[in-house]
């Protein structure tokens, strides 16, 4: 739910001014994670000191904020650490004292960003109040900081000085609950550290010269704990004397250094940082919660795994773990980001939710691009394709999703029971867990998340995979938690998704999920029919997504006149159509913060008719499908009652042309007609377009709703 950012420069000289841009930069980037309060954290003015500017509101006040404190930006940094984070509060309103960095003391001796919740963090304040500490802010977060300090005072005063990266591991034992966080010490000059637990974290690296290999070497204690007598030769990243050989898990495995404290440490050298005769190289570090921050700096980034420790320190990166499980990865490889800067740019649109709206027929197309072939009427997903003969044989589906997520696996479930003949339940992440949902063997469970980070999600998804069933992931993050944790899945390609209201990503996930389903079926000649209509259908449905973005005058001049002073809002939908009328009701009420409700059409008369007057605002879909008569005689009882409904209807319908001459004020949205399965990608754009304008009309920030945040990485 916030947003993580840090800075490390190595041998790159840097002026403080540099440094606290770099840092407020990422934090803009960042800010649709949170943007309650913001802060940094440099050194000081002093050696050894650390420098805390944060502010409440979003980055533009932390500006304005550090041009009052007019800290010297001269000051040149060739080795520092810079920590930034924007928040979204879960522990203490939005304060200056709760801003995010905190500090273990006056001193600043430790301090820490963090983004996530610490269960335990009531036991561990009334233990450390007890030890003579004494808190600024209601934040679970202080306690990380104080932990620190504790634990560090604690060895020092039994005469050890433990490295920053040992010190960590016996902080992470005391906490439970989720986290990624950042910290910088002044007992550290020149270091930071970097974990997560359920809390994305990632690495750019920047150097001039090129690395030596693509990846790092996790390095774990060895089995007694002791420090080896001798180094070990570190086959981590390859010397130049092993650079020729073929180096297989097992041997890498064997030979993977020790880092039990300063000393084995030491020994232990990320090579891949290192220049040719084993010095170090000039490098920059970038860490965030997001890849769209370090974009610009580099394509270049290291995903952290839950309960990794990364230790940035002279120009090495450590990736350091607790313990070795069986089977347990033991390199983290850096990959090359595939997205672009103009990507994550809104370029001639006023906001990102705008703009996201009108990237749907690219943002379609990609989802499609080199899996379907249009002429043999066939899907290949690489992700799935494997896995697909055992998908079959489950004994059901179930689908777990959370929030716009969920409705996108409402609206395919029909489509999936009617191609696959199995089994199908859709189920929201949190009811899942919080009713112990029976999970067999022979399941197979559909986790979809934007983010990939959701954290209601991720918890269903363990508690799936400790009952060992088949897991599938679709998001839209690659190198998120739930595309590496599942067994097998697809990438939505959505591209980067900055508006916290998700509008393209739903339509890229549904589009996923028909692939997935037609997938499944492509071995039952009874249903070879139904899968070329549909697989035509995908074909159409960028270009029918650009002639629905049509309406945008017509639905801003809808919202500004007929919808602008409503306090409440219906929307009617029935069979494929019900989960649009949720995703548009959700929408309205993010964005605009009406009060909107989605229902089925078949419900109506089990109590919703008696909200319907002249007065109350109805949208209603009345597109062609199979269930259109029941739909049309839905909406006839709505305007028996004097309702004037809007009505979301396909071009030229001869049933709404009708009834448009007979009912007064009626007022139709036409959109083009597709197959029954595939009319929700069409009908929801009007109501994506409808919320943002409704929300733009009353002047609200469209982009940062008021107490939400994009990627929901607490419970």
């Amino acid at each position: 739910m916030c947003g993580i950012f840090g800075y490390c420069n190595y041998m790159v000289e840097k002026s403080r001014g540099e440094v606290i841009d770099t840092l407020v930069e990422g934090l803009q980037r960042l800010e649709y994670r949170g943007y309650d309060s913001t802060g940094i954290a440099v050194d000081g003015d002093e050696p050894g000191k650390t420098l805390i500017i944060k502010q409440i509101g979003k980055v533009a006040a932390l500006k304005k904020e550090i041009e009052r404190v007019n800290p010297d930006r001269t000051i040149p940094l060739v080795n520092h650490v810079g920590i930034a984070h924007t928040r979204w509060a879960t522990h203490g309103e939005p304060s200056k004292v709760n801003c995010h960095p905190q500090r273990s003391d006056p001193e600043n001796h430790f301090v820490v960003v963090h983004n996530g919740i610490i269960t335990n963090f009531r036991e561990l304040k009334t233990l450390l109040t007890q030890k003579g500490y004494t808190f600024e802010s209601d934040t679970d977060t202080e306690c990380i900081a104080k932990l620190f300090k504790h634990l560090y005072d604690s060895n020092l005063k039994d005469g050890y000085e433990l490295d920053f990266n040992e010190l960590t591991k016996q902080v992470l034992m005391e906490l439970e609950g989720s986290y990624g966080l950042l910290c910088r010490s002044s007992n550290y000059p020149g270091e930071v550290i970097a974990t997560r637990k359920g809390s994305p974290l990632l690495i750019g690296v920047k150097s001039d010269r090129k690395l030596k290999v693509d990846f790092v070497d996790v390095e774990f204690p060895d089995n007694d704990g002791k420090v080896p007598e001798e180094p070990i030769p570190s086959k981590t990243i390859g010397t130049s004397s092993l650079a020729s050989n073929h180096v297989n898990d097992t041997e890498r495995n064997l030979f993977t250094p020790l880092a039990v404290n300063e000393t084995a440490l030491r020994y232990s050298q990320s090579r891949a940082f290192l220049s040719e005769d084993d010095i170090p190289i000039p490098i920059e570090f970038f860490i965030s919660s997001d890849a769209a921050s370090v974009i610009k700096h580099t394509k270049k980034v290291l995903f952290l795994e839950d309960d990794d420790i990364a230790h940035i320190y002279d120009g090495e990166l450590h990736i350091h773990r607790s313990r070795r499980e069986i089977g347990e990865n033991a390199t983290r490889p850096i990959q090359t980001l595939e997205m672009e800067l103009a990507q994550i740019m809104k370029g001639p649109y006023k906001h990102f939710m705008q703009k996201e709206i009108f990237e749907q027929p690219e943002s379609t197309f990609n989802t499609m691009r080199g899996r379907i072939d249009f002429v043999n009427n066939t899907v290949k997903l690489g992700g799935l394709h494997s896995w697909i003969p055992t998908i079959r044989r489950a004994r059901r589906l179930i689908m777990i999703a959370c929030g716009t997520s969920y409705h996108s696996c409402l609206a395919t479930r029909a489509m999936f029971e009617e191609l696959s003949e199995l089994p199908v339940s859709v189920e929201l992440a949190s009811d899942f867990l919080d009713r112990k949902t029976p999970v067999f063997r022979d399941d197979v469970c559909v986790f979809v998340s934007q983010s990939g980070e959701t954290a209601d999600t991720m918890l269903a998804l363990n508690y799936c995979l400790e009952r060992g069933a088949l897991s599938v992931g679709i998001v839209n993050t690659v190198g998120s938690s739930i595309s590496r944790v599942t067994h097998c899945g697809v990438h939505i390609n959505a591209g980067p998704e900055i508006g916290v209201a998700s509008t393209k990503a739903y339509t890229s996930q549904y589009i996923a999920l028909v692939m997935f389903a037609l997938s499944l079926s492509d071995d039952r000649i009874s249903v070879i029919d139904r899968r070329t209509e549909i697989i035509q259908g995908l074909k159409k449905i960028p270009e029918q997504i650009r002639e629905v973005l049509k309406l945008e005058e017509t639905i801003k001049r809808l919202s500004s006149d007929e919808l602008a002073d409503q306090k409440s809002l219906l929307i009617l939908g029935r069979g494929y159509q019900f989960a649009s009328a949720l995703e548009g009701a959700l929408k309205i009420k993010e964005i605009s913060y009406m009060h909107s409700e989605g229902v089925l059409a078949g419900e109506l008369k089990h109590g919703v008719l008696a909200l319907v007057d002249e007065n109350l605002p109805i949208i209603a879909f009345g597109t062609r499908d199979s269930l259109f008569p029941k739909v049309v005689s839905s909406i006839e009882q709505v305007t028996a009652r004097k309702g004037k409904p809007i009505i979301i209807c396909n071009k030229n319908d001869d049933v709404w042309n009708k009834k448009k001459q007979s009912i007064k004020g009626l007022v139709t949205l036409e959109v083009p007609q597709t197959v029954d399965c595939l009319q929700g990608l069409i009908n929801i754009i009007p109501l994506q377009l409808m919320s943002y304008w409704l929300a733009v009309n009353k002047g609200y920030d469209v982009d940062f709703p008021r107490n939400l945040a994009k990627s929901v990485t607490v419970e």
